[in-house]
């Protein structure tokens, strides 16, 4: 075998390797160093809050002698002051009871809602349903000032009550807005033979439009009770007594006397208080997917 040839088999089994190390390298670059940077950006408040939260004192306020990103001494001195002398178990089931209430107020709402605009085809319906998404763009900042006063008029200040009814005012029109493009993706041929069939809308909303659109229905819930959970201006503007506050509120209005601040607490509240929507969304993050897919989509 001459030289020549030597050289060209060697070149052409080079080749493929130098394009799988390339594809290698392109895949590792394009993709797997920015999710690398994404998901540290994104959990590293988590790690920081846990840090924080099993940290004693002495490291918490002496970053000279002791790494502020690492725990020497780990105690749960601020956990058990936490849930054991404050009222945080207190604050976790208002959040949870006004979460859940208001999720199921605004699911009720959105779904009558999106299914009238979509599925009756009524005249108007179009503007309708820009009117109520334009609603949301309303910021609370502005709303919970008329609010206050028919909350006062209403004898509902200072209880969860206030929080269940006023929360959908801004969780109505975004899930209307889902549900109205998770809708459209369901066949409309579907209801027209329960309609032949001597169906009433009802009947065809309870039996095939709402078993049909499940995702989307799931993805709404997640979104509400997210926003529920986390709200801090109505919660802080309509609920006074320490025994009826949310958890984003009562961690920063009572587990801080003057200017001082109990971080390890604090940090521990937050965390407890994140827990229960990280494990929501990761039940039904497909669920979510899929709905916004759909409604983006049309």
């Amino acid at each position: 075998m001459t030289d020549t040839a030597v050289q060209q088999q060697a070149s052409a089994t080079s080749a493929p390797e130098t394009m799988a190390w390339d594809s290698r390298a392109r895949r590792m670059v394009m993709i797997y160093l920015p999710l690398s940077c994404f998901v540290l950006i994104l959990l590293f408040p988590f790690y920081w809050m846990a840090v924080t939260s099993f940290k004693p004192n002495a490291e918490l306020l002496n970053f000279k002698d002791h790494n502020p990103f690492w725990i020497t001494s780990p105690t749960l001195a601020h956990i058990k002051h936490l849930l054991f002398n404050t009222a945080y178990p207190t604050w976790l089931k208002t959040t949870m009871f006004v979460a859940i209430g208001s999720t199921f107020l605004s699911l009720f709402a959105s779904t009558l809602a999106a299914y009238a605009i979509e599925r009756l085809r009524f005249r108007g319906s179009p503007y309708v349903g820009l009117g109520i998404y334009l609603a949301y763009l309303v910021p609370p900042s502005i709303l919970f000032i008329p609010l206050a006063t028919v909350i006062v008029q209403f004898g509902l200040f200072d209880s969860p009550m206030a929080l269940i009814l006023v929360y959908p005012t801004f969780l109505v029109p975004f899930c209307t807005w889902l549900l109205i493009g998770y809708f459209k993706s369901i066949p409309y041929e579907l209801e027209e033979c329960a309609l032949v069939d001597g169906a009433t809308r009802l009947q065809i909303l309870r039996k095939i439009t709402l078993p049909l659109a499940v995702p989307g229905l799931i993805s709404a819930g997640i979104f509400s009770f997210t926003l529920s959970w986390n709200e801090f201006i109505y919660a802080l503007a309509f609920i006074q007594s320490g025994a009826n506050k949310t958890v984003p509120v009562a961690i920063l209005t009572e587990l801080v006397t003057g200017d001082v601040y109990q971080w390890g607490a604090l940090m521990a509240g937050s965390l407890l208080g994140s827990l229960p929507v990280a494990l929501f969304y990761s039940l039904f993050v497909d669920y979510y997917v899929s709905s916004l897919t759909g409604a983006v989509k049309e």
